[in-house]
């Protein structure tokens, strides 16, 4: 990946970050939303924003209430994004850290 493509997804990662702890207004209030990495295509045209949800029985919540604000949250990244074309975003559960746990679960009984 070029050094141009990593900055992009930062930039993307940190504004995202941002537009959904300012714009971000989900009816269940209590799950605590972190973006893990941002993902732009080649193209610029799309990115795949990667979010862990805690507790994680609220992530399907969660990502319902993403999908019905898309519209608005795409709104405030085109506002707050310094560059042209602004990627079209979509969210995802980054499993990365439940796989992780899972894994260290895994060791960890293999040890006793």
């Amino acid at each position: 990946m070029t050094e141009r493509m990593l900055k992009l997804n930062a930039l993307l990662r940190d504004v995202v970050g941002k537009v959904l702890l300012g714009d971000f207004r989900p009816e269940d209030d209590t799950a605590l939303i972190t973006v893990t990495r941002a993902e732009v295509s080649p193209t610029l045209e799309h990115a795949r924003i990667m979010i862990s949800v805690l507790p994680d029985s609220k992530s399907n919540e969660v990502m319902a209430e993403l999908k019905k604000q898309i519209y608005h949250l795409q709104q405030a990244v085109n506002k707050n994004l310094v560059m042209r074309p602004v990627p079209k975003i979509k969210f995802e559960i980054d499993e990365t850290e439940a796989n992780a746990a899972r894994i260290e679960k895994i060791l960890q009984d293999e040890v006793k």
